[in-house]
């Protein structure tokens, strides 16, 4: 992935643990916790926890967790990715709070049914988990399949929430 040079960061202590969080001045570009598959080298990228969208995605994570929010209004900056990875993302955001789908599903979605592999990748890639919900993709048994995060965070997810 590609990230804006204007991109900076700042850490949220959730109780699934450390989260990184990156906004540029599009919109949140990143969220990720600590150790996370497939995180960015965010060592460069100045901490500003006071930044407009970082202030906001705090907030509303605090919601979230707090169980008093189940969408999260707040823009975005996917611009990192390659077309195909932008539109498996937007099809993510289009999974309710409290359901789930499978792999082969998403990849019907977007047009594209015989790439559900590539559609996996995609997902694995996402980099605003939880805002862009990829802990609600499950494998086509209904099974916890992965998660870039950890399956303990998947299933922790999806349990406040109510999809488990």
């Amino acid at each position: 992935m590609k990230f804006d040079n204007s991109i900076v960061q700042a850490h949220y202590q959730s109780p699934l643990g450390v989260i990184i969080v990156a906004a540029t001045a599009q919109g949140l570009a990143g969220l990720w916790f600590e150790g996370q598959r497939h995180m960015p080298d965010s060592s460069d990228w100045p901490q500003q926890p006071g930044h407009p969208v970082l202030r906001e995605v705090f907030a509303q994570l605090d919601e979230y967790f707090a169980g008093a929010r189940t969408r999260f209004d707040m823009p975005l900056d996917l611009q990192g990715g390659t077309p195909f990875q932008q539109s498996v993302w937007q099809a993510l955001l289009a999974i309710p709070p409290g359901q789930t789908t499978s792999y082969g599903t998403l990849s019907q979605r977007i047009g594209k049914p015989a790439a559900v592999r590539a559609v996996g990748a995609a997902v694995g890639r996402n980099p605003v988990s939880i805002i862009v919900p990829c802990h609600r993709v499950l494998g086509t048994d209904g099974s916890l399949t992965g998660y870039a995060g950890g399956l303990e965070r998947k299933s922790a997810l999806l349990q406040l929430e109510g999809a488990l």
